[in-house]
């Protein structure tokens, strides 16, 4: 069991012993930040230098502690119009050098603050940097964070952290998924309806859609095929979404019908994944994943290299030199990360379906992938043509 001291300490007025346990025994030992309790989940880091508050909002974050590799967090605050989601969905944050003061005109209250009121247990003040080091090098694994009452000896702590379930073979989708359908209606004239398959959906990723002239009818993770055609789609679309691909039996199925009737299909993240799984690819868990809005993807069916925003710690595997047969005709790799040869994207050549791993909705992130939405669109206006 090591022990890391490192970091500076936050400048709060009221600060208190706090410590990030690992389950390999490694410590980390700070201050508190957010609420005073214990928490748990799977320790991933985040690279964006900004967008915490729509990185803490989204439901792919579901049972993961967050590591912000920015060394300040906080500067802008939190306000009342960036929420991805009705909550926020980390189980916890780990953040090196919090704001002493938001600086931001829409900022409503400090990112402390909000941490507390939503009640999500936090630490301040350690090394991100050799944090991040160390989950790069050993993966991503499960941890805790402990502070006030919670905390105890370090045997202690480190046997609690792990007596929890392991992010694979988690299903989490329909935990953070609506359990009532809602219409997100078109901006201006409507030209086309799509039923969105909610398993984690971003408030943005409607809202991309809908300035597209789409009424996007945004239905639980348990909907059934009779309840999307039930809304008439030029279009079906599958989220992000967090926990275990592997799991998602019901989105398969449905997904393998949706395909089946040859209706344009787009899906994100997990959504892309659930496509993987239904043209027969296997999926697998990363060493420490994709995370942050700076990461490269080519698109190889342009060439073009895109700056993009990711969040995702399963991929698709499937061949990258060749096309494959599937039992709804030819697939190929759409897209690539060009860190790791990782499957960004996917795209079928005998019927209007694709996906994408990572975010176009930009939200927070980079504008480089925008154009997937118009392609989605190209394939609702070929289809109908």
């Amino acid at each position: 069991m090591t022990t890391s001291n490192q970091g500076r300490p936050s400048e709060r007025t009221k600060v208190s012993p706090a410590v990030l346990v690992l389950e390999d025994g490694r410590i980390f030992r700070g201050h508190s930040y957010g609420a005073v309790g214990e928490t748990f989940g799977e320790a991933v880091f985040s690279t964006g230098m900004t967008g915490y508050q729509e990185t803490l909002t989204d439901p792919s974050y579901d049972r993961q502690i967050v590591v912000a590799t920015a060394p300040q967090i906080g500067n802008t605050g939190w306000n009342d119009e960036d929420d991805e989601s009705s909550r926020i969905w980390v189980s916890g944050y780990v953040v090196r050098d919090p704001a002493r003061i938001p600086s931001n005109w829409r900022a409503k209250r400090s990112l402390d603050e909000e941490l507390v009121k939503q009640g999500i247990v936090g630490i301040s003040g350690i090394d991100t940097r050799a944090l991040t080091r160390h989950l790069r090098e050993r993966g991503s694994m499960r941890s805790g964070v402990f502070s006030g009452e919670a905390l105890a000896t370090d045997a202690e702590l480190v046997a609690r952290v792990q007596a929890q379930p392991q992010m694979k073979g988690a299903s989490l989708y329909e935990e953070v998924a609506t359990k009532e359908a809602y219409v997100v209606p078109a901006i201006g004239t409507k030209r086309f309806t799509v039923a969105a398959i909610d398993l984690g959906i971003k408030g943005m990723t409607p809202h991309r859609m809908a300035e597209r002239g789409i009424e996007v009818h945004v239905l639980p993770a348990t909907a059934t095929e009779e309840d999307v055609y039930a809304v008439a789609p030029d279009g079906v679309f599958f989220s992000n979404g967090p926990g275990d691909p592997a799991t998602a039996e019901g989105p398969v199925a449905l997904m393998t019908a949706v395909l089946g009737r040859k209706t344009p299909l787009f899906g994100i993240c997990f959504g892309n994944q659930i496509l993987g799984r239904a043209l027969g690819f296997g999926t697998y868990k990363l060493k420490y994943g994709h995370r942050g809005i700076n990461q490269p993807v080519q698109d190889r069916t342009t060439g073009k290299v895109e700056v993009t925003a990711h969040n995702h710690g399963f991929a698709v595997d499937a061949p990258l030199d060749k096309v494959s047969e599937t039992p709804f005709g030819r697939a190929e790799v759409s897209h690539v990360c060009l860190n790791d040869d990782v499957v960004e994207g996917l795209q079928l050549l005998d019927q209007p379906a694709f996906s994408v791993q990572y975010h176009p909705e930009a939200a927070a992130g980079p504008h480089d992938a925008a154009y997937l939405f118009d392609r989605f669109v190209s394939l609702m206006e070929g289809q109908r043509a």
